[in-house]
């Protein structure tokens, strides 16, 4: 079963090249599940596609947490996390959150958090994410793909911190509908045009997600199915 609750044991670091790394480390020697790994600092910091993910010293949640063991409850997972990020964040301050397929979390079609998924199944699963929470606008560098934006409202990393280990406690055991429901209502992308590269390249309008979490995308030719692993979005109109 399921770790009851994520943040224990809590290994905390104050510069670090990747919680997401020391994370994948302890869980392949036998890390519980519930344990996480944050960090005032990372210098070697992952998003999707192998992009770099950094932030000011003491002004991200710095965080990446170890799930074990996998089960069919879990195929969902990369929808359950940022639904999870959500929640945390608007239980911290006045503000609402949407997701943009796979694993950004906007406020205000601004990327607040993102989200890195790592697995060994049906041994374990890594959780990494970062969240924006007190980063002033003129501390985000000027190559980011989507214009940034932090938590805000007072919030701390570690409050943040403490929601987020409550937020993902209920949402990874979620049932799939449960969690495709969830995600339908936070759905940034639905309605609108969106190109992809990667797994060929296309444009399209985007329809939800079907029930395996793949994006639904009506083009010219039909509709289909864009596996989060495969491509990379832009959002168009």
């Amino acid at each position: 079963m399921t770790s009851a609750r994520f943040g224990l044991p809590h290994r905390h670091l104050r510069i670090i090249d990747s919680t997401n790394e020391r994370a994948r480390e302890l869980a392949e020697t036998g890390a519980p599940g519930g344990l996480i790994v944050t960090a005032d600092e990372q210098v070697a910091g992952r998003g999707r596609h192998g992009r770099v993910w950094s932030a000011p010293r003491g002004k991200a949640l710095l965080y990446s947490a170890v799930l074990r063991p996998l089960d069919e409850r879990h195929s969902l997972l990369p929808l359950a996390v940022p639904l999870a990020v959500c929640e945390a964040v608007e239980a911290v301050a006045g503000v609402s959150c949407r997701i943009k397929w796979p694993n950004d979390v906007w406020i205000e079609e601004r990327k607040v958090a993102g989200v890195l998924l790592e697995a060994r199944p049906p041994d374990w699963a890594v959780i990494g994410v970062g969240v924006n929470v007190a980063i002033a606008a003129d501390e985000f560098p000027d190559d980011l793909r989507w214009p940034a934006t932090s938590v805000g409202g007072g919030a701390t990393v570690k409050g943040v911190r403490d929601a987020l280990n409550d937020a993902l406690s209920g949402h990874v055991a979620r049932p799939p509908d449960q969690t495709l429901d969830g995600f339908r209502d936070r759905d940034a992308l639905l309605g609108r045009e969106i190109g992809w590269a990667g797994a060929g390249e296309g444009s399209g309008v985007a329809r939800g997600v079907d029930e395996r979490g793949n994006l639904l995308v009506e083009t010219a030719d039909g509709e289909l199915a864009l596996g989060s692993g495969e491509v990379t979005l832009e959002v168009r109109a």
